[in-house]
């Protein structure tokens, strides 16, 4: 069996428990070579590509695409060479066992009483084996065995209507039975008529005289049918339908790795962070200016963003106490500034980060960032893409807005939040009005680790380099 290898779930990373595999680029029983991408894994952070290290065979696909979270050093596939028998291959998948890395785990294996023989009537009481095509979660066809539930009659709500465990909980609970309270005391009257009781009730609530009713049930009596169809005509106005609400059925839709994390991080921020918050207009028209100047003659497509970028960069060099991650009761400050960019991929928000932002032209920077985002927007970000970063800067201008306030990047200390350009009528330096562009800064601190004056020292500089850009062209 030496041709024949296990291809697991890869670790990435010391956080790294699990993994989900979004996609096969190779089909089972074709072949691949050394460097040629097999599939795309998901993970908490990001997805991966993972490419090829020896030329074989996918002889057996144990893992399809879109499947259920795996742990790392599960088995996904077998590979072979194309001499192997499909026999060993076959007990090669049956026979492999994914190591256990869990200290508490086999410590309760260990302390856990071995489980009383299986009785003969208990084994032959064990419930049926449900065959189906359709998609569903391992847990949730377990359950309908378990209880007996058809699948036929549950309609999946996981991604790509996945049948999940919750719906076959609810397929197996009883319909709720109408709690009809009240009693309804019906007058002499109506007990002659040939009737329902349900129909009785309802002319009774609406006044409806049953005498001369030609009803459509069995030998002529009067159902429920025949009072409605009485009453909703005289509750709509002539000439106009009755109002029906339509359905509003919801797209359940579970959150992907990605944005769960996301949603992790951002609320252990908001929840463990202490905010306060710095803001302030600054005048970019000679921004504008130098930058349609400055992209001709470098040759670069610099966006306005990455002229921030630059110059808040520059800025924290020089203002070191912002340039710094807040690791528990320690504050580790960074001799230059690897900046997160924030970025809207299909994925949810991704923060890659540009590394030495402070040492890069401006249209090395432009190519870099451009880079990143061309990765995000494919779902490509590699892990040492986004690991680490010193300050974030997130820029909603583009969309419209004036203003906002961004939420840490933990273990960073400070984000820096972009709103648009706006054209104002302002008072020059020369005492004459004029109208001017003006964009909308905001900076989030870390109280923890940042005071209030070095935040607004930091945030006088960034209005220096952004109001004066010559001196982004300095350092």
């Amino acid at each position: 069996m030496s041709n024949i290898r296990a291809f697991t779930m890869p670790k990435w990373g010391i956080e790294m428990t699990e993994g989900t595999l979004a996609e096969w680029m190779v089909k089972e029983g074709e072949g691949f070579t050394r460097g040629q991408t097999l599939c795309l894994i998901e993970t908490d952070k990001i997805t991966n590509e993972v490419d090829a290290e020896y030329d074989s065979v996918l002889r057996k696909l144990i893992v399809p695409a879109g499947g259920e979270a795996q742990p790392v050093g599960a088995l996904l596939a077998v590979f072979a060479d194309a001499d192997v028998s499909d026999a060993e291959v076959e007990a090669f998948a049956a026979s492999f066992k994914a190591a256990d890395t869990s200290v508490a785990a086999r410590k309760s294996e260990a302390a856990a009483p071995q489980p009383e023989p299986v009785a003969a009537s208990a084994a032959a009481a064990a419930p049926a084996r449900i065959e189906t095509n359709r998609p569903i979660s391992p847990e949730a066809l377990k359950l309908a065995e378990r209880l007996g539930v058809d699948l036929n009659g549950i309609e999946g709500s996981g991604r790509g209507e996945r049948i999940t465990y919750q719906d076959v909980y609810q397929a197996s609970r009883p319909a709720a039975a109408p709690a009809l309270k009240g009693k309804l005391d019906l007058p002499l009257s109506l007990e002659s008529f040939f009737a329902s009781p349900l129909a009785k009730r309802l002319a009774q609530l609406h006044g409806i005289d049953l005498a001369g009713i030609k009803g459509s049930g069995a030998r002529g009596r009067v159902s429920k049918a025949d009072i409605l169809a009485l009453v909703r005509p005289a509750a709509s106005q002539p000439g106009s339908a009755p109002f029906v609400p339509g359905e509003n059925r919801p797209r359940i839709e579970p959150m992907d790795k990605i944005r769960k994390v996301v949603a992790r991080r951002l609320t252990e921020s908001k929840q463990n962070v202490p905010h306060f918050y710095l803001r302030m207009n600054v005048r970019v028209d000679a921004l504008l200016a130098l930058r349609k100047t400055a992209n001709l003659v470098l040759g670069a497509k610099a966006s306005i963003n990455d002229y921030l970028v630059k110059a808040a960069a520059l800025a924290l060099v020089r203002h070191p106490a912002v340039n710094i991650q807040v690791h528990g009761d320690t504050i580790h400050h960074f001799p230059h500034a690897d900046i997160s960019v924030a970025v809207a991929s299909p994925k949810g928000l991704v923060t890659p980060i540009v590394r030495s932002a402070d040492l890069m032209r401006i249209d090395q920077l432009a190519a870099a960032t451009r880079a990143l985002i061309e990765k995000a927007q494919a779902g490509k970000l590699a892990y040492e893409d986004m690991d680490g970063g010193t300050f974030s800067v997130s820029n909603l201008g583009m969309f419209g807005i004036d203003q906002f306030d961004a939420i840490i990047n933990p273990p960073q200390g400070a984000i820096l939040a972009v709103g648009a350009i706006a054209r104002v009528w302002g008072e020059g330096e020369d005492g004459q009005g004029r109208f001017e562009s003006r964009l909308s800064l905001a900076l989030s601190c870390d109280h923890r680790a940042i005071d209030g004056a070095v935040g607004a020292a930091f945030m006088a500089t960034l209005r220096g380099l952004i109001e004066a850009p010559e001196g982004l062209f300095g350092s």
